[in-house]
């Protein structure tokens, strides 16, 4: 990538609707690639390293939860997940597999861009330099297992390591880790700790925390309820066994971090 602007790659096999994707996004100033196949799309991560993923769930050669998957192994570009399939299932499936967001079949090029706008408001970590053998390993017929991204994010100053009881987490870098063994998180799962960590005896609602990581006037709490289970998942398989999950759900309220002591 090139100077300062953005890319995206768009995965989708119907015409019309890459197409209309292509559009939406290049007037929001991206460069955009664009396949019709999970296996072009792969390539085209690869080759490009974008900053946004769009990923059709039902492609005609690789179904798209293994896209992402894939996606995911050498790219932390944020991913959205698009699809006539209104199930819930698919919507959490998309998401536990490490997409950011879920858009379903038929929407406006305007709900596409606020989404986007709303997801580079955050704070971004630049692509991963995947190994050769990891990048092949997406492309080709099998998953190879991914790492979590390095870099800096730019700004003044050297943000100080949160601690949390056994969880570091690393703001300049961000890396998170428990006991030392680094923690691999997509954007959404990192940006949601770092905000838990920030204030730890805060409980914070469903509510906040949708306005905070995806930006205001969004209803779906669900997005946040996948991404805190998929967090705590993930921080569990480094703790001991019979502790307590790092996450403590408040029932009715939200969320907060578990006393330091208890995991």
């Amino acid at each position: 990538m090139s100077g300062s602007a953005r890319t995206a790659v768009v995965v989708e096999d119907d015409d019309d609707i890459r197409e209309l994707i292509t559009h939406s996004l290049t007037m929001q100033g991206f460069e955009v690639s664009a396949a019709s196949s999970g296996q072009a799309g792969l390539e085209l991560v690869v080759a490009t390293g974008p900053d946004l993923v769009t990923l059709d769930l039902g492609l005609p050669d690789l179904d798209g939860i293994e896209v992402c998957r894939r996606v995911r192994d050498v790219s932390q570009a944020y991913v959205v997940m698009i699809s006539a399939r209104t199930d819930e299932i698919d919507r959490l499936m998309g998401l536990e597999t490490g997409a950011d967001d879920y858009l379903t079949k038929p929407f406006s090029p305007r709900e596409l861009q606020a989404r986007v706008n709303a997801m580079f408001r955050r704070p971004r970590t630049p692509d991963p330099a995947g190994s050769d053998e990891a990048q092949a390993s997406a492309v080709g017929p099998a998953t190879a297992p991914g790492g979590p991204a390095g870099g800096a994010r730019p700004g003044e100053g050297t943000p100080e390591i949160v601690r949390h009881g056994r969880i570091a987490v690393d703001p300049e870098g961000r890396v998170v880790t428990v006991d030392g063994g680094e923690v691999d998180l997509t954007r959404t799962e990192f940006d949601l700790l770092r905000t838990l960590v920030s204030a730890p005896r805060r409980v914070w609602s469903r509510a906040v925390l949708l306005d905070s990581l995806w930006g205001p006037g969004w209803s779906e709490e669900h997005l946040v309820e996948v991404h805190v289970g998929n967090l705590r998942r993930k921080l569990s398989r480094r703790g001991p066994d019979g502790v307590r999950a790092p996450i403590r759900t408040v029932r009715g309220v939200g969320y907060r971090m578990e006393e330091p002591d208890l995991f």
